[in-house]
């Protein structure tokens, strides 16, 4: 079991939650960027640099997932490539993507990237809240617990 995070666009504070988890479960936690990113000592986590490059990280991830691993990211396809590849995943805000809702999802990140491209202002994510660390540390502990629903 490890847990792999999309960690270009993954929020500080759930960093924090992912790294003591990883000692206080003693669960490999795997952070995949572009860039070089600090982590604290410690054997449960390691960083995986790639170049940079249209989802580069995401194709990392991918190739290394083993089925019931845990995926971190708010990437839709990567999300998609995790639950086909027999992972789970989770975005930062603790909302579990599911083999029953991942066709919607994407279907609705095309409509959207589609409104952009038109010129429509769609806004982006209000900012992390504390409900949302409380809501991912909830599906973490879930996840770490073995209580995450098996396919």
């Amino acid at each position: 079991m490890a847990i792999w995070v999309d960690a270009d666009a993954c929020p500080r504070a759930i960093k924090d939650i992912l790294f003591r988890a990883a000692e206080r479960a003693q669960v490999q936690v795997v952070l995949v960027a572009n860039r070089g990113l600090y982590i604290p000592p410690s054997r449960w986590l390691r960083t995986v640099q790639v170049p940079r490059g249209f989802d580069a990280a995401d194709d990392e991830i991918v190739a290394q997932l083993a089925p019931d691993d845990l995926v971190v990211t708010q990437d839709i396809p990567l999300a998609a490539a995790a639950l086909a590849a027999g992972a789970h995943a989770v975005t930062p805000r603790g909302e579990p993507f599911s083999p029953e809702t991942i066709g919607e999802r994407l279907a609705m990140r095309e409509l959207m990237d589609t409104l952009r491209s038109s010129g429509v202002q769609t806004g982006g994510p209000d900012a992390l809240s504390a409900a949302d660390r409380q809501a991912f540390a909830r599906q973490l502990d879930i996840y770490l617990a073995g209580r995450w629903p098996r396919r």
